[in-house]
């Protein structure tokens, strides 16, 4: 890899919204790159004068905080398969082939469930859990970041 294909990738690396990137080569040579921008943001108060009474509708606290609360918890059922890397998401090996998974199958450990291609390379992305497929996150051909939720296992 030579110093014009390193500084492409450093470039689309900082227009992106990707805070980390590892990739290693079929030939030995690893990339890591991280971002670490901190950025602060100052807010000035500004005061509104209103000729007229303004009302503001009440919200109640508990009662927002018990919602959240009873959707984190079905979260908390599933385990989750996320993407290890940034690239296109395939459902299947090829497009008139059937997908590896769909919802309610049983999988086990070590199946395939998928593939991401990154840089022309067709990763085969193996399930880290036994289980069954209770929601697919993204569609075919979808481009997936590192990290993005691929399936949600029961």
């Amino acid at each position: 890899m030579d110093y014009k294909e390193i500084k492409k990738l450093m470039d689309d690396m900082g227009n992106s919204k990707l805070e980390e990137l590892e990739i290693e080569f079929p030939d030995g040579v690893k990339i890591s790159m991280k971002k670490s921008e901190k950025r602060e943001v100052i807010v000035e108060p500004h005061v509104i004068e209103a000729s007229a009474p303004i009302s503001v509708p009440a919200v109640k606290p508990q009662e927002e905080k018990g919602m959240v609360a009873v959707e984190e918890k079905k979260e908390e059922n599933y385990k989750v398969i996320k993407s290890p890397m940034v690239g296109t998401f395939y459902a299947s090996s090829s497009p008139d082939k059937d997908p590896y998974v769909k919802v309610g199958d049983k999988i086990s450990k070590g199946q395939v469930v998928c593939i991401v291609e990154a840089m022309k390379l067709m990763n085969e992305i193996e399930s880290e859990f036994d289980g069954e497929v209770a929601e697919i996150c993204v569609k075919n051909e979808d481009v997936v970041e590192y990290g993005t939720p691929l399936f949600k296992i029961k």
